[in-house]
């Protein structure tokens, strides 16, 4: 059958059925045709020639979540943070980036490698404490930390020079009117004549004491703040070492048996004593080698060549960062100067001063290594022979609690905790995630089969009890319900009367006489500043009021937690030319600065669109490796610019 399609393939009848299928694309459209689309790599994020598939997301998320915990205090899931659209969040904003580095590259902004280098030269963490020198290997130890690579750290550099770089063009140019300072400047020294008086709750009258009809009205209309979560009560077959368990003694045999398995392994690896020094160039590096072969010293030529030298000793080739370097070192002999390697960073010469040669391990240098080894076999191995037990048991028709006393495992019982891993105060218990999404996916009674917890634990669960979520009792919340209602009645009351007042002072009754009438002290205030000393001694209430309204209108609004404000608006009086002139240059530059920030983040927009960036929220979700709350289609990171 494949002979005779490929046969089929190379004749005219099959360049004439391709060209068909060509123009029938042409005449109905492609878009129902892509039945290769489902295959090759999901990207959660696409700008231009960037993007980010399933795993790279899931590492750059993590990351994010471990800076929300360490700002809580506390553990955060993924399913929190979907829950709050933190990932939609850190989606468009990482779409946007990528879609405007994309752009940047076709437009041709791009750093050169020099840059890059003097940049990651700068990282203090790279250099060597000591000497103060640039040390490769904790370049490479700290990226590992990171869970980075030099690929990655170079293209974030890049990608930091490209941002920065496009900002200070715009930042250079950017330069608001003075007019935008002078309208600041006008609004902040205007000044205001006024008059107000304070409503008290005396005034209004406070709210009797509220019945059970109303507080129950009160509770309904505030069930889904005061609803009570699901809790779960259950019970824990755990299986792992006892505490101070004694194990039983490892046999000679045994060790010996182990030894012998492990030998070629356990081998003492080939070690040199070396020297390292580190240039920019190339033609640097040549001079290094030049000198060293002359008969200089490494630590004459460091000194010449204003370096450093990095001196290792006895050290295997596995413990070298580059790879490079370390095939390098350990093809020469001793007394034997390398030519220039290209490393990762710059260009390194090096100089072998003694080799040591491999040597296979003896019993008694790893004996305590095997020991400990085959003890952590057999307290894994007796913890699964309780497993294998306690399912044996189970099959033979005993329920948990039974099973787990037969065979000696720990049954515990845990404290009522919801969905999300909490106690009934609020605090998290410290608990495996595994054991909240085990519990809930059973049903009252219901018994989970044997959970690996890793590291050799195992546990089972059984839900003895579930406490629905559901409202208090007026009985158990009377106290602080009813102190709620009272304080929201007593609000509306003076409200209402407020409103009453200021009713009248707009009918054209004058405010002194509103304000005797209301037993209040009138108080009257020209020239108030919309400033911060204004609004400590006047209030909130009366600046907002005096600067809310126009000439001769009337305001109200809350002064306090119980009392509110009714003013009228006298007189406004512009700002002073002369006081307003000096006010206008000092605002002008965060005015600059403001518009500056607002034209970078235009133009990340624009180009992300100009790429066609998007992002797929539903991927996203499923890299992490959760269940998605709702579906959501995937969207572009910016809208289009309008067409002129």
């Amino acid at each position: 059958m494949i002979t005779l399609f490929r046969n089929f393939s190379k004749s005219k009848w099959a360049a004439g059925l391709f060209a068909l299928i060509i123009l029938s694309f042409l005449i109905v459209g492609g878009s129902q045709t892509d039945v290769f689309s489902s295959f090759g790599p999901k990207h959660v994020i696409d700008a231009g020639e960037r993007s980010v598939d399933g795993p790279r997301f899931r590492a750059d998320f993590e990351r994010v979540r471990a800076n929300l915990q360490e700002q809580a205090g506390r553990p955060v899931s993924f399913d929190d943070m979907v829950k709050e659209n933190i990932h939609t969040q850190y989606l468009d904003s990482q779409t946007q980036r990528l879609g405007f580095l994309a752009w940047a590259w076709n437009a041709g902004i791009r750093p050169g490698k020099e840059l890059v280098l003097k940049q990651i030269r700068q990282i203090p963490a790279f250099f060597n404490q000591v000497s103060g020198q640039f040390d490769q290997d904790r370049y490479e130890q700290a990226l590992a930390e990171q869970g980075m690579t030099s690929e990655m750290l170079e293209q974030d550099l890049r990608d930091q020079y490209v941002a920065s770089q496009f900002g200070a063009a715009v930042f250079a140019g950017a330069r608001v009117p003075r007019i935008y300072g002078a309208l600041l400047a006008g609004q902040a020294l205007e000044t205001r004549d006024g008059r107000w008086f304070t409503v008290t709750q005396a005034m209004a009258g406070s709210a009797p004491a509220p019945t059970d009809a109303q507080l129950t009205a009160f509770l309904n209309e505030n069930a889904a703040q005061l609803r009570r979560p699901e809790f779960r009560m259950i019970s824990i077959a755990l299986f792992n070492p006892a505490p101070n368990s004694q194990a039983a003694p490892i046999t000679e045999e045994r060790i010996r048996e182990r030894f012998e398995f492990r030998k070629a392994a356990l081998i003492n690896p080939e070690k040199r004593t070396f020297v390292t020094l580190t240039v920019p160039t190339k033609a640097a590096a040549d001079r290094v080698v030049a000198e060293l072969r002359a008969g200089k010293t490494p630590t004459e030529v460091a000194a010449a060549n204003k370096i450093e030298a990095a001196a290792y000793n006895d050290t295997p080739q596995s413990a070298l960062g580059d790879p490079a370097v370390g095939a390098a070192v350990f093809g020469l002999s001793a007394n034997q100067v390398s030519n220039p390697i290209q490393s990762r960073v710059g260009f390194t010469v090096a100089k072998v001063t003694g080799v040591t040669a491999g040597a296979p391990a003896t019993l008694e240098s790893v004996r305590s290594a095997l020991i400990d080894e085959l003890r952590a076999e057999d307290v894994k191995g007796a913890t699964y022979a309780k497993v294998e037990q306690y399912e044996k048991a189970r099959q033979d028709g005993k329920n948990m609690a039974d099973a787990a006393q037969a065979v000696g495992a720990r049954l515990v019982q845990l404290p009522p905790f919801t969905a999300d891993g909490r106690l009934p105060d609020g605090q998290p218990l410290n608990a495996p995630r595994q054991i909240f999404e085990s519990a809930y996916a059973l049903s009252k009674g219901g018994e989970s089969d044997i959970i690996d917890a890793g590291e050799g634990q195992y546990f089972a669960v059984r839900v003895d009890d579930i406490r629905p979520a559901s409202l208090p009792t007026l009985a158990e919340v009377r106290a602080p319900l009813a102190q709620q209602w009272t304080l929201r009645e007593n609000a509306r009351r003076l409200s209402a009367k407020a409103e009453e007042l200021a009713g009248r002072i707009r009918a054209g009754e004058d405010i002194a006489k509103v304000a005797a009438s209301a037993g209040a002290q009138l108080s009257t205030r020209a020239g108030v500043q919309q400033s911060q000393a204004s609004q400590t001694e006047l209030g909130e209430g009366v600046l907002r009021g005096l600067f809310g309204q126009g000439k001769g209108q009337v305001f109200t609004g809350a002064q306090s937690a119980n009392s509110f404000v009714v003013g009228h608006v006298d007189a406004i009086h512009a700002a002073v030319p002369a006081l307003a002139a000096p006010l206008v240059e000092q605002v002008r530059p965060r005015l600059t600065q403001a518009m500056a920030n607002a034209m970078v983040e235009q133009s990340f927009n624009a180009a992300a669109a100009r790429v066609k960036a998007k992002n797929d929220p539903a991927a996203a979700i499923l890299a992490l490796g959760i269940e998605a709350p709702a579906a959501a289609p995937a969207a572009p990171a910016a809208p289009a610019p309008a067409k002129k």
